[in-house]
């Protein structure tokens, strides 16, 4: 068996279920590797979203309260007026440094004291009863955003790349409660970076996610310098619209961002948060950990079906060598390379199996020894049997020929040796009137030639009825009705025809022996009846039986006399014997003639 035969399953069982199990253990393991992995990415996406939210809120809450701590050293300092001398400044920029500058200003907005680090942006004797942030910090402690730089020559510059987050303000008040003036301080942070890394496993954390912080109209006050100052413009999927937690948001440049926010609240007494605090990751790092993860099950699962199919594989190889023996040993003794099938030891199904294929052997052999004795037998007997059929076939011959002799005399009865008799009568009287009377000779001659001429027909006729068969191809009832017209012209009398329509149908080789023997009825009626009328009827009776009645009114006879020299009688009597029919002749002398004729006959023939 070639190498591409052992492994078609159409050619070989084993190779057939190795290919099932190989093609279940790929489907199942392709099959749990999408579902697990599926499910996987789901929760790996899920932690990430829940790990992005942690962190925002972790991020707002920390800046809520580095806010709030300042803004409460602030008020304190705010509410020691006395105190408020330039060692406090020290002590404030020292315990916080991301104070750049803390400044007094009286009620009318004018600078009383300030404290500026690495170079000042207020100057003592300066005023700010313009800016905003005065104008809302002499009310009630404040939380300030600079949303821009340009042009503000009061403002110190930033250290290196860090954004400038705010003004931080706080009332002054005396000891009756009335505003005297405000502390004010600019508060600039690193804030981002250190919980950047919690976010990604990218190499550059920054390139991964983003934060900012949004004001309350959604503008972006911090963040990198290239957005700040703008709207940002993220726009929700339809799934996660006016979801509380992180979602996935589309940009302007066709770029998505999983994003999450937090409010960072820390003015007292305000009950909406000032700003709020956002950090986004795209998202390809978002799904970056969870496609990783769903491939490795992937290929996992198809190592695990691969070794399952291998295992099965060699498992079924190893049920299926019994079976595979059994098989080469049921084609050895096919190809009759072998007398017997080899039936393997145990109890399973293939070892029932072989025992079941040497028992049905075993009766085959026996039955086929069985079947050449009796075919040897009967070869015998056939030979046996042929020789007897050949010497009953000869006599058959001999019999049709002996019974188409009977047919030939009887029909030669029926037409010539009437026609004979006829002539023979006609030249007796002939001979007689030349000796008496030579002037009726004349008539009698032509009486004679007539006689010869009728004869003649009726040897032709009888050829043409040898050579065709009119009652086989217009059945037995139009036949005897034609018979019965040409008789009745011929011999001018009455006569009276009737055929059921069921009987007229007949018309095998029986029928044609009835129909000759009504016609030498009909012939010895004219010839020697006398009579004046003729009656024939052909029927049915039932669905078994045909009866043909003949009846005259002429001198009539004794059927049981002898009648030397004359065979009508017996040519019929000879005819229904033949076909095995029932014929009766009722006659007496002076009462007329009966012929009764009875065959029995298949129903399908009527």
């Amino acid at each position: 068996m070639s190498a591409l035969s052992k492994i078609d399953p159409r050619r070989s069982l084993m190779a057939g279920t190795v290919w099932l199990i190989v093609a279940l253990a790929a489907s199942f393991s392709i099959a749990a590797s999408l579902w697990v992995g599926s499910i996987a990415r789901n929760d790996i996406v899920q932690q990430h979203m829940r790990r992005l939210a942690l962190e925002t809120d972790q991020l707002g809450t920390d800046l809520s309260q580095a806010v709030a701590s300042r803004l409460d050293a602030l008020g304190a300092a705010g509410r020691t007026l006395h105190a408020l001398t330039p060692a406090v400044f020290d002590e404030l920029q020292s315990a916080y440094p991301q104070l750049e500058w803390i400044a007094l200003v009286n009620a009318d907005g004018s600078v009383a004291a300030t404290r500026n680090r690495g170079g000042g942006a207020l100057a003592a004797g300066s005023t700010v009863a313009g800016e905003s942030w005065f104008t809302h910090g002499v009310r009630e402690p404040w939380i300030g955003v600079i949303d821009s730089l340009a042009g503000d020559a009061s403002a110190p510059a930033p250290k290196g790349n860090s954004p400038r987050f705010g003004q931080l303000v706080a009332p002054l008040r005396d000891a009756n409660g009335e505003v005297i003036g405000a502390v004010a301080a600019q508060l600039s942070w690193h804030w981002a970076p250190s919980h950047l890394p919690h976010l990604s496993e990218a190499a550059d954390p920054k390139d991964a996610a983003q934060a900012l912080i949004l004001d309350r109209m959604g503008m972006i006050v911090v963040g990198p310098r290239e957005l700040r100052g703008h709207p940002w413009v993220g726009v929700a999927e339809a799934d996660s619209a006016g979801s509380a937690g992180p979602r996935f948001e589309h940009l302007a440049d066709g770029h998505i961002l999983l994003v999450a926010r937090a409010p960072v609240s820390a003015a007292y007494g305000s009950a909406s948060p000032a700003w709020q605090v956002q950090l986004g990751e795209p998202n390809e790092h978002v799904y970056q950990r969870a496609d990783a993860l769903r491939q490795r099950i992937f290929w996992i699962s198809l190592c695990l079906g691969a070794v399952t199919a291998l295992i099965g594989a060699l498992g079924a190889r190893h049920l299926t060598n019994r079976l595979k023996r059994l098989t080469h040993s049921a084609a050895a003794v096919g190809r009759n390379q072998a007398t017997r099938i080899d039936v393997p030891p145990g109890r399973d199904e293939v070892a029932q199996l072989a025992a079941a294929f040497a028992r049905i052997l075993d009766d085959l052999q026996r039955e086929r020894s069985e079947l050449l004795a009796l075919s040897s037998d009967l070869e015998r007997r056939v030979a046996v049997r042929t020789r007897e059929v050949e010497r009953l076939a000869e006599e058959s011959r001999y019999a049709a020929v002996v019974r188409e002799r009977l047919k030939i005399a009887r029909d030669l009865h029926d037409t010539l040796a009437h026609s004979m008799m006829a002539m023979l009568s006609e030249i007796r009287l002939l001979r007689r009137l030349q000796a008496h009377d030579p002037g009726l000779l004349k008539d009698e001659l032509a009486k004679a030639e007539e006689v010869a001429h009728e004869g003649l027909i009726e040897a032709r006729t009888a050829i043409t009825q040898m050579r065709l068969n009119a009652v086989r191809d217009t059945g037995l009832g139009a036949a005897l009705a034609k018979a019965f017209e040409r008789f009745i012209d011929r011999t001018g009398l009455s006569g009276e025809f009737h055929a059921d329509p069921d009987a007229a149908r007949f018309g095998d080789e029986r029928a044609e022996t009835i129909f000759r023997m009504a016609e030498e009825a009909l012939r010895n009626i004219e010839s020697h009846a006398l009579a004046r009328k003729v009656r024939v009827s052909l029927s049915a009776v039932g669905a078994t039986h045909l009866d043909l009645r003949i009846e005259d009114d002429g001198v009539g006879f004794d059927p049981q006399a002898p009648h030397p020299g004359h065979y009508g009688l017996v040519g019929l009597r000879e005819q229904a014997r033949l076909i095995g029919a029932e014929l009766r002749i009722d006659s007496r002398r002076n009462s007329g003639t009966t012929l009764w004729l009875s065959l029995r006959v298949a129903p399908a023939i009527l």
